[in-house]
């Protein structure tokens, strides 16, 4: 068995960002970066289910030399090898989805496990435009997968309960947070990471050209947060709000 799992190199979650003062993107000089952590939840699962039956992980991510940083620490969680898509390229969700799947015709998995969504864009597209180019069932928002005989079953929560979905493999499964808690990578892991390979492959080898219909025109940082102030009682309060236009009557 094969689990295909992409990671996105993005900006540490917590790290303060600041815009570019002509607002053409962020500044990124002293940022940290990670695996984007949906990402990091797809590993740890593909990584459980490969603990528990026999299966090979494989990470692949899609840009600069860079990202060989993450998919090294892909491999530290458990990962048996990676694959660094090499481009200097703008994408968009379109333009890596089209790359994913060079890359899964490639490889042939049984089952792709990705995040559902990158926390710099927030787009959430990648999984289903992979899913409809390759024609595969998809299931997305993971808060449980079950590996059955040729089948994966996930339930996934809802706005009315929780939904259980099964599918026939190969498929692609989009992770949510309540999947799993990655694990933390100890400095075993991160050793043997270093002797684990990673193939790289000019994105012209792939026979796929860099798609980017989505251009960000502008960023600016969110408006500074106003002082709060301390009411007294419930009718100050209610009567703040209405100077404020929350609430009418």
């Amino acid at each position: 068995m094969k689990i295909l799992v992409p990671v996105k190199r993005v900006p540490d979650p917590y790290a303060k960002v600041s815009v570019l003062p002509d607002g053409s993107g962020l500044d990124t000089t002293a940022i940290k970066f990670e695996i984007n952590p949906f990402d990091e939840i797809a590993v740890e699962e593909a990584v459980r289910i490969s603990e528990q039956r026999e299966a090979e992980v494989v990470v692949v991510s899609i840009g600069k030399p860079e990202c060989e940083e993450q998919l090294r620490k892909a491999l530290a969680i458990g990962a048996h090898r990676g694959i660094l898509v090499e481009t200097e390229a703008n994408l968009d969700s379109l333009g890596v989805a089209k790359i994913l799947k060079k890359v899964f015709e490639k490889e042939s998995p049984d089952l792709v496990i990705m995040g559902k969504q990158a926390i710099d864009d927030d787009a959430n597209q990648a999984g289903q435009m992979l899913a409809a180019l390759l024609d595969l069932p998809q299931m997305t928002f993971a808060a449980k997968v079950e590996l059955l005989d040729g089948k994966a079953r996930v339930t996934r929560e809802t706005d009315a309960g929780q939904e259980t979905l099964e599918a026939p493999m190969p498929c692609i499964i989009t992770t949510d947070l309540r999947l799993n808690e990655p694990r933390y990578v100890a400095l075993p892991g991160i050793i043997k990471a270093r002797s684990k390979p990673i193939e790289k492959i000019p994105l012209a080898d792939l026979g796929v050209e860099p798609e980017c219909r989505v251009h960000t025109l502008k960023l600016r940082p969110p408006a500074p947060r106003q002082a709060g102030r301390r009411v007294e009682s419930v009718d100050e309060l209610i009567a703040a709000l209405k100077e404020k236009g929350v609430l009418n009557g």
